[in-house]
């Protein structure tokens, strides 16, 4: 078999390259993570200054220095908290870290889940329960963690290609003119109007992440807004199974 036939060319070996490539750690300068003991109550009362966006010029400068100017331009504003939770994930996605980085970052959300759930964006609430994959403390942090992660990177690679439909995320397909092609690895065709793949996706894991109180709060929040969310694929075949079945009763 060619590469050619093959949609991750290389295989296993070369995807394990490429992860590996991205996973250089930060050499740290004069400014590194806060100790393990650090005053959380301190941080979520201090606002990020516009000065943090400056990184250190000269030979000084670090990957560290730059990375977390960076990201601080993100946070300008917010707490110093919430712009500590996006330090500690950009660090435990590499290689190798502070000794201390996972138990701050699990401290941050055992101790600290209110603030970080009002002051944090979707999209880093969504990094951080993934990063509960590789860094739970617990198992049932370190199952949620890896489940979501494969949820919510599942749905950013389908909407993404959703775009070029140039069909809005509320806007669901219409039953004429459907494929018959198979789905992948010969699996089955969902069934529209009896189908429960989504309820078998995300009942158990939410209500596994429930059970650690921990992790709990922001798994909650996420399936929450993902619930609420009118532009998901969930919502689109609802809205398709009513259609279909108010069609069905008119019959």
């Amino acid at each position: 078999m060619s590469d050619d036939d093959l949609t991750f060319p290389g295989g296993l070996p070369d995807m394990l390259e490429i992860l590996e490539n991205r996973r250089a750690p930060f050499v740290f300068g004069p400014r590194p993570l806060p100790d393990l003991d650090v005053d959380l109550d301190a941080l979520a009362q201090q606002i990020v200054p516009e000065v943090a966006t400056h990184a250190p010029e000269g030979d000084d400068a670090t990957a560290w220095d730059q990375k977390r100017a960076k990201i601080a331009t993100e946070f300008v504003g917010n707490s110093e908290l919430a712009f500590l939770n996006a330090q500690l994930i950009a660090n435990l996605r590499k290689r190798s870290y502070p000794r201390h980085t996972p138990a701050l970052f699990r401290r941050l959300w055992a101790e600290q889940s209110p603030h970080l759930l009002e002051t944090l964006d979707l999209r880093w609430l969504v990094s951080s329960v993934q990063t509960f994959a590789d860094h739970g403390d617990t198992t049932t942090q370190r199952e949620v963690g890896q489940a979501l992660r494969m949820l919510f990177g599942l749905m950013k690679l389908y909407e993404f290609e959703r775009l070029f439909s140039k069909r809005g995320p509320e806007e669901t397909h219409w039953f004429r003119g459907k494929s018959t092609a198979p789905l992948p690895l010969q699996m089955q065709s969902f069934s529209l109007e009896r189908g429960g793949l989504a309820v078998s996706l995300i009942a158990p894991i939410w209500t596994k992440a429930l059970t650690d109180p921990t992790i709990a709060p922001l798994a909650d929040h996420l399936m929450t807004e993902l619930n609420k969310d009118p532009g998901t694929v969930f919502r689109r075949l609802k809205k398709m199974r009513e259609r279909r079945l108010a069609r069905m009763q008119r019959r």
